[in-house]
Order: structure tokens, then C-alpha cells, then sequence
């Protein structure tokens, strides 16, 4: 098998197993005063000093989750009414138009449920947004600005945002900044002491820790209303019992990351540059979607022209290669992708495109499983999309 969906989640690294493992067979609740809860409670302190530490970020500013959904959700509403409370004027919430669908579907429901006014701004054809494109739309009125939410790199086609810059203009502003960096902490370094990003969601299983188990990092005096209630845990933001094991896997891959970053992204950026070149040289007239310098090292993402996009990852499965199609499917029917959509692609090319995502387990044997399989695969695509046409 040639797994090229990384992006999606990838492959646990041994440490990480090993210190999730270790922690499953103990007792104990972090929340309990007693021995084996104050062991679990060191176990979960510790990880957070970890991955506080990667980001230059202080322990008590990381908040643990059940994943990149969560966080968003948490930061998203939670910013949303804490802002609206303090002033009702702050009713408008900014995104781009490339984010995820974890930020973007809450994003939504505030503006269905919470009154909130939803501006979304738009992109390049390469997916970036323009700094200036966000400085007009806060100063149009910066005092009904609730929060900006603007994620560090795209899921879809890779591309990397110029969040510094960004965020800048939101701090000029007192405005809150949130950044989705799910795909964006395993290749990129991410120093919150000098980007002035007010919120910050991480994932466990995109780094090679366990699925289930993320982060919001939010700076401890800002004002967060919390999603749910109960116990109180996570400063009283996010209730639950924290899951010690995960979070102690967690904390194992982003230890592994922060050593081996740079030599692992540079590896793999050479995996990508062999597979664009190999693309190219078996399918001519491929298009490679978004910025080709502004993107993460581990991103393919290419339209084939005349074929579908659900069927190309159907005939490549049943080969033995795994990728991604950048559809969204609603109700059993495919969606072409708003993040091409976005970028000025019409409905075909979005339709037709599929992302090779690479990463830490990645070789050279997968590219040639794919280029050996694509060609016939496409052929196939393509007289069976012609055929489609033909009985319409």
C-alpha cells in the first residue's frame, strides 16, 4: 500500500505509542488529590510544559482538547461571546474563504444562532489572502470586529498564510486572532512570543501522536466564554476529565517533531518536488493547485482534467494508493471544493482534482506506486467520464 494521505492523519511515531502505552496501564484521574491522581496530574503538567515550549508559548496559555474540532469551536464561540458581552456592538466574525470546515461550520452557526455578522474574505487564485484585503475589511468599522480567524496553512492545496502579518493587523486593532496550525505544527515553526496570534489550534494526529487529543493555545488572560460546563477543568474553559495517555502521546510527538522538523520537512519537500516533476511527465496537462514556493513541504494537490475526482481515488484504492479528494460530499452527493471554488477554479477542475499528501513515513517506492498505477487509471477516468456525457 502507498499511503499518500498524510494530511488526513498520519502514522503514530514508536516514541509516541511507547509513552501512550505506558500511561493506558496506570490508574488514575488527573483530577484526583490522591497519589495515583497527583501521578496523572504530572503526567498532563508535563506535556503541557512540553508543547507550551514548542510553540514558546507559557503552560498555562495551552488548554487540552479532544482534537482540532473542539479547538476551533472553543476558540471560535468562545471569543465570539466573550467580546459580544463586553461589547454588543461585536457582532462581526472575519474568516477567509479557504478555511476548514471546522472553523467555517461554527463560524456559520454563529451568524444562524448568535446574530453574528459573517464576512468572508476572499483569495488569490494561489489561496492567499491579501494583507490588505483584511486591513480594509477591519477598518471599514473596527469596532464591531469580534474576532478574525484565519487558518496558517490549507488543508486542501497547502498553502501557507502570511500570519505574521495578519495577526499584526488584528493586534493594531485590540482585535483577537485565531489560527487553525493543524496542518501547519508538523512542518513549520511556530514561535508565539513574536507573532501575536491570540488563539492557536494544534492536533495530536497530524503531528504522529495519537487521534482524539488536541490543543487550543490561548493566552491566560484572555477572555473565553466556555462550550461546555461541568467540572471545571482546563481553567474552567473546557470541561472533562483529560485523557492522561493521549495527551502523554501527544506530548511525545511534538518532542520527536521539534528535533527532527527541519530535516524531515526539507526530506520531504523533496519527496514533493519528485512527485510534481513525475506528475507532470506522466499526465501533461495536470494542473498543480496553489502557490508553488508558499506551501507545506508535504502538499500535492492537482486537477486532472476529464476525470472525476471521486473516481480517480476509487480506482487508485482498489491499486493499492490512498490519496484525497478535495470534494466535499453532501447528503451521497460530491461537492466540488470551496477552497478551489475560492481560488477562481470552475466546477469541473474542482471536481476533478485529487491531494497527495506526504509525510515522516513517506519514501520514493510510494511516488513510483503511484506513477506506475495514474497513467491507465486516468484513461480509464477519462473515456468513462466521456461515456457519462454521451448518455446525458
Amino acid at each position: 500500500m502507498a499511503y499518500l494521505d498524510h494530511a488526513a492523519t498520519t502514522p503514530m511515531l514508536p516514541e509516541a505509542v511507547a509513552a501512550m502505552t505506558a500511561e493506558m496501564v496506570k490508574v488514575g484521574n488527573p483530577s484526583s488529590l490522591h497519589g495515583s491522581g497527583r501521578k496523572a496530574r504530572r503526567v498532563v503538567e508535563e506535556a503541557r510544559e512540553t508543547i507550551a515550549a514548542a510553540l514558546s508559548a507559557k503552560p498555562m496559555d495551552v488548554v487540552f482538547t479532544s482534537g482540532g474540532t473542539e479547538a476551533n469551536n472553543l476558540a471560535i464561540k468562545g471569543l465570539y461571546w466573550a467580546r459580544k458581552k463586553a461589547d454588543a456592538n461585536r457582532t462581526r466574525v472575519l474568516i477567509s474563504a479557504i478555511e476548514h470546515h471546522a472553523v467555517l461550520d461554527p463560524v456559520m452557526w454563529l451568524g444562524e444562532h448568535e446574530k453574528a455578522q459573517i464576512e468572508i474574505l476572499p483569495v488569490g487564485r494561489d489561496g492567499i489572502l491579501q494583507v490588505e484585503t483584511l486591513r480594509q475589511a477591519i477598518e471599514s468599522d473596527p469596532e464591531s470586529v469580534a474576532l478574525v480567524s484565519v487558518m496558517w496553512a490549507n488543508n486542501e492545496v497547502g498553502t501557507i498564510q502570511p500570519i505574521e502579518e495578519l495577526a499584526e493587523i488584528a493586534a493594531e486593532f485590540d482585535i483577537p486572532f485565531h489560527s487553525d496550525a493543524v496542518q501547519a505544527m508538523a512542518y513549520l515553526p511556530i514561535d508565539l512570543s513574536k507573532v501575536k496570534v491570540t488563539a492557536l489550534t494544534i492536533t495530536a494526529h497530524k503531528v504522529g501522536g495519537p487521534q482524539g487529543v488536541g490543543a487550543l493555545v490561548i493566552k491566560s488572560d484572555e477572555k473565553l466564554e466556555p462550550v461546555s460546563h461541568g467540572g471545571g477543568q482546563e481553567r474552567d474553559v473546557r470541561s472533562g476529565t483529560l485523557d492522561a495517555p493521549s495527551i502523554a502521546g501527544f506530548a511525545s510527538a511534538i518532542s520527536i517533531l521539534v528535533s527532527q522538523r527541519e530535516r524531515r520537512a526539507n526530506r520531504i519537500k523533496n519527496l514533493r518536488d519528485e512527485l510534481i516533476k513525475r506528475l507532470k511527465e506522466v499526465v501533461p496537462d495536470c494542473v498543480i493547485n496553489g502557490d508553488l514556493e508558499k506551501r507545506l513541504p508535504g502538499n500535492v494537490h492537482a486537477s486532472f482534467p476529464g476525470c472525476e475526482g471521486d473516481a480517480l481515488l476509487m480506482l487508485l484504492d482498489a491499486q493499492g494508493v490512498e490519496c484525497s479528494t478535495g470534494s466535499a460530499c453532501s447528503a451521497g452527493i460530491p461537492q466540488p471544493s470551496h477552497v478551489l471554488l475560492a481560488m477562481g477554479r470552475d466546477e469541473k477542475i474542482a471536481k476533478s482534482s485529487l491531494r497527495f499528501s506526504l509525510g515522516h513515513t513517506s519514501t520514493s517506492e510510494d511516488i513510483d506506486e503511484l506513477i506506475v498505477a495514474l497513467p491507465q487509471i486516468i484513461d480509464r477516468a477519462k473515456r468513462a467520464s466521456a461515456r457519462a456525457k454521451i448518455s446525458k
